[in-house]
């Protein structure tokens, strides 16, 4: 029997694909069909923080409860009209998708391609990243302590004349980015956010390390700043996670962490809608705030 096979328009293009039954996330029972239409409906916000960047695609065909993996090459199968880059690795080269518009978004949706993983730099200057991270990376479930981190990392960098933006992991924590104006490479970012980690680990040396070792951090969060480094990525803002509820990394405002019912995975495929029906992205202008780095 012929797998069961769907069909969507995305901006001109036609987007065949098979099984859209297909369960991905057994606890919720949301499937292909539901996946395919979130990244469509989300696209209009999404898209502008993923244009240009290359992504490694994070896709599970048999569902999220069973072996999925990452991908960086495109596939050859891929349509013509999926923007691609090649970009140099140790070793060779690898092609990898990049999504411009909401087609693209959806095409690899359709491939189960649950999460999008971007880089923290764009295709045209690959060494010098437009975004810097701070990975706020929790031992337990204590998120009063990853919202203090953030505080405490947003109130350094603000001190240091840079524009901080938060958002919910969609997994275990916050992730807090800056915009940069690209003038720094790769390695003064990693120096630079590193420094600033430490100085925030020694102002709450009992709550928060630099510790990459898990046998080191005594229980304390870890302030990670190793995705600061050519071909490393984040979660895409508004990308879902291989979780059960389906879980998405949401961009917030800085007040919204004083909500006493903020939690890492708070918003979902269910109610990211809802809310964005009530409040415009607060990520929409973060390109607007990129700056140079400061000589600390």
């Amino acid at each position: 029997m012929a797998a069961k096979r769907a069909q969507v328009e995305v901006e001109g293009h036609t987007i065949d694909f098979s099984n859209p039954d297909k369960v991905l996330f057994p606890a919720d029972g949301i499937t292909k069909a539901d996946l395919v239409e979130y990244y469509r409906r989300i696209a209009e916000v999404m898209v502008p923080h993923l244009r240009g960047r290359p992504l490694m695609l994070q896709r599970f065909p048999d569902g999220i409860e069973a072996s999925g993996f990452y991908q960086k090459n495109a596939s050859k199968h891929f349509p013509d009209w999926i923007p691609q880059v090649e970009l140099p690795k140790e070793g060779g080269t690898v092609d990898h998708v990049v999504c411009n518009d909401a087609a693209t978004l959806v095409y690899l949706a359709s491939q189960a391609c649950v999460t999008p993983h971007a880089w923290l730099s764009r295709a045209d200057l690959p060494d010098h990243p437009d975004r810097m991270i701070f990975d706020l990376d929790p031992s337990d479930d204590d998120f009063g302590v990853v919202k203090l981190a953030a505080r405490a990392v947003r109130k350094r960098l603000e001190d240091l004349g840079l524009v901080p933006f938060v958002q919910t992991s969609g997994s275990r924590g916050l992730h807090v980015f800056v915009p940069l104006d690209r003038s720094a490479d790769f390695d003064t970012v990693r120096a630079f956010s590193h420094q600033v980690a430490e100085e925030v680990a020694a102002e709450h040396p009992d709550l928060l390390t630099v510790e990459a070792r898990k046998a080191k951090r005594e229980g304390r969060l870890y302030l990670d700043i190793q995705r600061n480094a050519y071909a490393q990525t984040t979660v895409s803002p508004y990308g879902i996670r291989a979780r059960a509820g389906a879980p998405v990394a949401t961009p917030l405002e800085w007040t919204e962490l004083a909500d006493s019912d903020l939690g890492p995975q708070r918003y979902t495929i269910t109610n990211i809608f809802r809310r964005l029906s009530r409040r415009e992205d607060p990520w929409a202008d973060i390109g607007s705030h990129a700056l140079p780095l400061p000589k600390l």
